[in-house]
């Protein structure tokens, strides 16, 4: 028999803490629980959490729960939600619908915000997972720091833009908020290894010196089947679920990330992340099915399109330059209507990379540069690399309220590449959103 849904409680404490990157080498961070990342929050489909946020920073944050299917007013954006001010605290509460790896970061002045360390994993599970011998999760973050250990602030012209062009790639590397992370493994074992992606701007190609692993799922859940590769990008704001192992007892190999040209002022170049040390043989109880799931195509690859959007990019007397949704920053788009299918053709018109995050729904990629994708999966976030045509599809079930969109490179978001849009109920003409603010008090 199955059991009933639970309610789950967690607390999380935003303020300004040391922490210690490395031995001897700490940082002023701004974080969740005085962690970086902040504490993993765990559920199982169907639960309601409950998460109650108290700002002690000096300035208003509010957060975001990536990848979530949950209510508008809770989505954490400044269209849904007044901000959380210092010394106030904020009740989130929804219902999580979907097993997978998830995100909470800020979304307030998230240039700043999630650069210093203010993010954490969110994990939803079922009764349908694999099983394994143990389950990871790897934040995969950087950090730019200067050589006392202060985070970096350009104060010239041509840095100033640089960062705006490239985002915010830091030169500190590192995994669960530590530099040469050492993970223990045992020889035999196969673990599910969940792998965010919570960079303002880094491309992550993750890579263990040839060593074959199974991807099994990616942002919205489990894939349909285990796909074997040696390598995988990892976007700003993606998640990635693999397998990892069975390993030989005594192997030792980096957890890297190969040169990805996203087309920056920047060099790519391969760098390590962590090392992986396999310990004594144990034997595994793992059971991963040929078959993970089924999922049904929302929409054939020649479905006519119902909205284009162009990202690009273009000069700005006042920044340099302006990241662009249809030639303007900042952007309201047109409202869509509950059950109406989605097709959106994205056309990424600029020169670079742009990961595109779709907020509170899950899409599948149908097209991409005129072909079909070579397997389903349910995606919020997804890499358009230059001059290139994705066609996605989405359904706006029945969750009214303002949404957006926007590249997940932080400074691209902040410099103008987002929108806002509405899902509306056909059958309720009357204005549907309002800002969440029932349960927001003074501690």
């Amino acid at each position: 028999m199955k059991n009933q849904n639970k309610v789950i409680e967690y607390n999380l404490e935003a303020s300004v803490f040391n922490w210690e990157i490395a031995p001897g080498k700490t940082i002023e961070a701004w974080g969740f629980n005085n962690q970086i990342p902040g504490p993993v929050l765990k559920a199982k489909v169907g639960d309601t959490m409950i998460v109650r946020v108290t700002n002690n920073l000096h300035e208003s944050t509010m957060v975001h729960w990536h990848g979530s299917r949950i209510p508008s007013g809770m989505d954490g954006t400044e269209i849904v939600q007044k901000a959380i001010e210092p010394g106030e605290t904020f009740e989130y509460r929804f219902v999580v619908p979907d097993a997978g790896t998830f995100w909470y970061h800020s979304h307030h002045n998230e240039t700043v915000q999630m650069e210093r360390g203010m993010y954490g994993a969110m994990i939803i599970e079922d009764d349908s997972d694999p099983i394994t011998d143990g389950d990871r999760i790897f934040m995969i973050d950087d950090m730019k720091l200067d050589a006392d250990h202060h985070f970096t602030k350009p104060s010239w012209y041509i840095p100033r833009i640089k960062e705006r062009h490239d985002g915010r790639q830091g030169n500190t590397l590192l995994i669960n908020g530590k530099e040469d992370a050492v993970i223990n493994m045992n020889a035999g074992q196969m673990e599910r290894w969940r792998f965010i992606n919570s960079s303002s701007a880094r491309y992550f190609m993750l890579y263990m010196e040839g060593r074959e692993f199974k991807i099994v799922g990616t942002d919205g859940g489990l894939l349909e089947k285990p796909r074997t590769v040696t390598e995988v990008l990892i976007t700003p704001g993606e998640r990635m679920d693999i397998i990892a192992g069975p390993f030989r007892e005594g192997e030792s190999f980096a957890i890297e990330s190969l040169p990805y040209n996203r087309v920056t002022f920047l060099k790519a170049k391969r760098e390590t992340f962590a090392r992986v040390q396999i310990g004594e043989f144990k034997s595994s109880r793992a059971f991963i099915p040929e078959q993970l799931r089924t999922i049904e195509p929302l929409a054939p690859q020649d479905a006519p399109v119902s909205r284009t959007i162009k990202l690009s990019v273009g000069p700005s007397l006042k920044n340099g330059m302006d990241f662009l949704v249809n030639n303007d920053v900042h952007v309201n788009d047109q409202p869509v209507a509950i059950g109406e299918l989605q097709i959106w053709e994205i056309n990424n018109a600029s020169l670079m990379d742009h990961p595109f995050h779709l907020h509170g729904f899950f899409f599948q990629v149908i097209e991409e540069n005129g072909k079909a994708p070579s397997h389903l999966a349910l995606k919020d976030t997804y890499n358009i690399t230059p001059r290139t045509k994705v066609k996605i599809a989405w359904m706006p079930d029945n969750r009214p309220g303002m949404w957006m969109y926007h590249c997940h490179i932080i400074e691209h978001h902040a410099a103008g590449m987002m929108a806002n849009f509405e899902v509306i109920d056909p059958n309720k003409p009357e204005k549907q959103t309002t800002v969440s603010n029932s349960v927001h008090c003074h501690a």
